[in-house]
């Protein structure tokens, strides 16, 4: 992003003024920084598997085992998001991210003196564990703090944060693995210095009226289509973060240089997309999601088709991008007509479904291929399957309203 991006978002008028304390850059800042941290166990680990495979050459069960240490932790995610959830509704949003982010240090750094392989699949469980709840708390944090295009903004940004890292990331582990595959995992450490910042420049927020003992029941039927569209749509989303690779490999491109570059330029348009969505919010999800949705499955037909690198990259750039657009409409859908009270609980539910999405990708991409004859006719299928959820959004989704959120006032002693 550049620097005149972030001084244009920072010189903003704040927003989610509570009388006492008012959020602004610094909050938001924290909050995305720490929502990049969803995405250290999916794209940090995956350069150093070949050294932990031959490391644990030994152990029983370690083929299967060293992938599990980069595929767990987004499992617990789509599992465990919804539970996190309803802990932050209950024991509030600061409380439980501090406490997350100092277990994610310690439980992320665990393999750098743990020996045994199922002990170290463990501390992955236990990474996504601590990244369910930070990634809820973050999400919910930024749209207790701000409304409106503010809210829609930072949202986007998450989306610019989080596929920047992931490039980072994935370029850090690659070079720090040169020296160990324990080296990467130091890079957990990271989020003591966030356990820092948050405990000084988060608060709770709270609503105008006290918490009730008991919680007020969660708008399920209305989250219903929201969390069905997210389904399908973290399917969509991991698509051609999963498969790229092998379409490349399939028309014959072997350097893994040039794999590497196409793979981080569809990265950059993925954060384009996002950063795009802070510009035409405006426009609703009624708009946004069957633009996304279309632009994800064209790109998704043209990179299973395509027979030269050239078009196979301007593909994935094309679904990449549909992608980038598509994940913070479908969360400012689900969220937007949440009140506070519901919106830990409601915002579990939405991660839940995009990382069960995420996780059930590649093995619908499998299932395909076997009923298919082929990778191609796979992700095609996948392209199809987005075209339609394109059309039918369109028809079904009307013009919802929002209800207003309620004041936010800061909680005492916190």
């Amino acid at each position: 992003m550049s620097e005149s991006a972030l001084v244009g978002i920072g010189s903003e008028k704040p927003a989610a003024s509570n009388g006492t304390r008012t959020a602004g850059f610094p909050q938001a800042l924290i909050l995305l920084l720490a929502s990049c941290l969803g995405v250290l166990g999916a794209v940090l680990l995956t350069p150093v598997l070949p050294k932990m495979e031959d490391a644990f050459a030994g152990t029983a069960g370690a083929g299967i085992l060293v992938p599990v240490v980069v595929t767990v932790p987004g499992l617990m995610i789509g599992l465990l998001s919804l539970v996190a959830g309803s802990v932050v509704d209950r024991v509030g949003r600061k409380r439980l991210l501090v406490w997350a982010l100092a277990a994610y240090a310690v439980v992320g750094t665990a393999p750098l003196w743990l020996d045994s392989l199922p002990l170290i699949v463990v501390s992955r469980a236990l990474v996504g564990v601590c990244e369910a709840a930070i990634m809820t708390c973050c999400t919910t944090l930024i749209a207790d703090y701000f409304d409106g295009a503010r809210r829609d903004k930072y949202l986007g940004l998450q989306v610019v944060f989080t596929n920047v890292a992931s490039i980072v990331f994935f370029g850090l582990g690659g070079a720090l693995g040169d020296s160990g595959w324990r080296t990467p995992f130091w890079l957990y450490a990271m989020s003591l210095l966030l356990v820092v910042l948050a405990a000084v420049f988060i608060w709770q927020p709270r609503a105008a009226n006290d918490r009730p003992a008991v919680l007020a029941p969660v708008p399920w039927r209305t989250l219903r289509m929201p969390s069905v569209v997210t389904l399908i749509g973290g399917m969509v989303f991991y698509t051609p973060i999963v498969e790229l690779s092998y379409v490349l490999d399939d028309i014959g491109v072997e350097s893994t240089a040039t794999i590497g570059q196409v793979s981080a330029g569809t990265g950059v348009a993925t954060a384009i997309g996002g950063f795009l969505f802070g510009r035409v919010s405006r426009s609703g999800p009624r708009t946004l999601l069957p633009i996304g949705f279309t632009l994800a499955g064209v790109g998704l037909v043209v990179m299973a088709l395509g027979s030269g690198i050239a078009m196979v990259t301007v593909g994935a750039v094309v679904a990449c991008g549909g992608t980038g657009l598509l994940l913070p409409t479908m969360l400012t859908w689900a969220i937007n007509s949440l009140d506070y009270a519901e919106r830990g609980r409601g915002t579990g539910l939405w991660t839940a479904a995009f990382n069960i999405g995420n996780f059930f990708c590649p093995l619908a991409v499998l299932g395909l291929s076997a009923l298919l004859g082929g990778l191609s006719g796979a992700i095609v299928a996948v392209g199809v399957v987005s075209l339609a959820t394109a059309g039918t959004v369109r028809a079904l989704l009307g013009r919802p309203g929002t209800r207003p959120a309620p004041a936010l006032t800061a909680e005492p002693n916190d």
